[in-house]
């Protein structure tokens, strides 16, 4: 497949590595030179530098026999602009566009937009994604990553060990063994820093970071084997009442269950919009770093405290603070992936990289075949694909055990008829059930070639 990339920035970049890896025709267009010649050397990419909204420029990269345009330059305007050049001129026949903008994004998604108008055929928003994550952060607070798989029916959980955690030093086999009615499977284990897949055989340390997939009626269950309170967030604080913070507190106000919460928002133009658009919320004007303030907001009884502005050390910092004045636990919104190695120093629970969840959206939306759903874990290291089994797969009519899959892969979890099982080495992999695969970057492409599917836009 032929994709055109309008943006070499932190995303695009994720997105053309993912792309040229599986071995499909990528060109990465940007107005910084430096930024195409980063993407050119280091990804087997071809890169053209110029406004990816101008016709001649998309042209050079190609767009007349391209199947995909994918615009996420920094710029909704040249996105909109790009998306419309691509189909007005090169008939393009596939469009996604990364937009910020509350207005667009109020305009597009109550159709005022008509398709024949504005050519764009995916809109991916990365305020309203990390809202998302945030909300599913809250439901399991005690894990630092979660996803939805199956239609709702599977979770997906980061769990880091603590010292207290009854089943360290416990090989995951004999965890089997113990928890033999526990639907849930240990996929993937980060230790000093490196993901993999691990073998029945291996045992789970301390400050291991762990993904488990889980049955969601298990899933609470799950957390407290590995050590986990599980917990309800009553009580929440808010730092950053901008878009995202206002979209979670809505969200939490339409809960059936209901969430006491308090927004602090340093803006008082931001704080004015929030508090009218909030009916049972109070939001405080300030700074989310002063300690008096966060003492106002009653952070020492907080469930949770959630920093989402838009300055990642605010965000560290504000969560350090409200965690050492008592709150339970912090999510924090981080923009610069290095930054993450802190979470666990600084005792920070859970934390929300935009960049890892737009990257997951455009997956989702460019997979093909029968693939339903794609979620990147980490800085790409790894994604969990959910896909149906096609006849014409090498799996189809196997067992689980006498499948050749790479070392760096493991099976999450399979439904059959509508029902999620637990997979298991006798299990038989049938035409039309869904499989849930966690996999290693580098071993993508042939958990494709396993499912039959590639990348493609229908």
């Amino acid at each position: 497949m032929k994709v055109i990339i309008c943006g070499a920035g932190q995303v695009g970049w994720q997105i053309a590595r993912h792309l040229s890896g599986e071995r499909n025709d990528v060109t990465v267009v940007d107005n910084n030179p430096d930024l195409v010649r980063r993407a050119t050397d280091t990804l087997d990419v071809q890169g053209i530098s110029g406004f990816a909204s101008y016709p001649d420029v998309l042209d050079a990269a190609g767009a007349r026999d391209a199947d995909m345009v994918i615009a996420a330059t920094h710029s909704d305007e040249v996105n909109m602009v790009t998306c419309q050049v691509a189909h007005s001129v090169f008939s393009v026949p596939k469009k996604i566009a990364r937009l910020r903008s509350q207005s667009y994004l109020n305009a597009i998604y109550s159709d005022l937009y008509r398709r024949e108008h504005m050519p764009i055929d995916v809109v991916i928003s990365p305020e309203r994604e990390v809202a998302d994550a945030a909300l599913r952060r809250l439901r399991h607070p005690a894990a630092f990553d979660t996803e939805s798989f199956l239609g709702g029916k599977a979770q997906l959980m980061g769990i880091v060990l603590d010292e207290d955690c009854p089943v360290v030093n416990t090989p995951l086999n004999q965890l089997s063994d113990l928890f033999s009615t526990l639907r849930a499977i240990v996929v993937g284990v980060r230790r000093s820093g490196r993901l993999f897949a691990p073998e029945p055989g291996d045992q789970l340390f301390v400050d291991d970071e762990i993904y488990v997939f889980a049955h969601v009626d298990d899933a609470d269950r799950a957390l407290e084997i590995f050590g986990k309170e599980v917990v309800k967030t009553r009580r929440a604080v808010i730092v950053g009442g901008g878009n995202v913070g206002l979209a979670v507190a809505k969200a939490l106000e339409g809960q059936a269950d209901r969430v006491r919460m308090k927004v602090i928002e340093k803006s008082r133009p931001v704080a004015e919009r929030a508090a009218d658009a909030l009916e049972r919320t109070i939001v405080l004007h300030g700074d989310g770093l002063n300690m008096e303030l966060l003492e106002e907001a009653n952070v020492a009884k907080a469930d949770a405290i959630l920093a989402v502005t838009d300055d990642d050390k605010t965000n560290i910092l504000a969560c350090v603070r409200a965690k050492a004045a008592g709150a339970k636990l912090s999510i924090c919104l981080i923009n610069d992936q290095s930054l993450a190695s802190l979470m666990i120093p600084l005792d920070i629970d859970a934390i929300i990289n935009p960049r890892t969840t737009t990257v997951s959206s455009i997956l989702r939306h460019i997979r093909h075949g029968r693939v339903r759903e794609v979620y990147s874990i980490g800085d790409a290291e790894a994604e969990v694909i959910e896909a149906q089994v096609l006849s014409t797969s090498p799996i189809a009519g196997q067992l689980l055990r006498d499948i050749d899959f790479p070392e760096g892969v493991l099976v999450g979890g399979v439904m059959k008829n509508g029902e999620m099982r637990r997979p298991a080495g006798n299990m038989r992999i049938d035409e039309g059930d869904v499989i849930a695969i966690f996999s290693l970057s580098a071993d993508v492409p042939e958990v494709e070639r396993l499912l039959q599917v590639s990348i493609d836009f229908f």
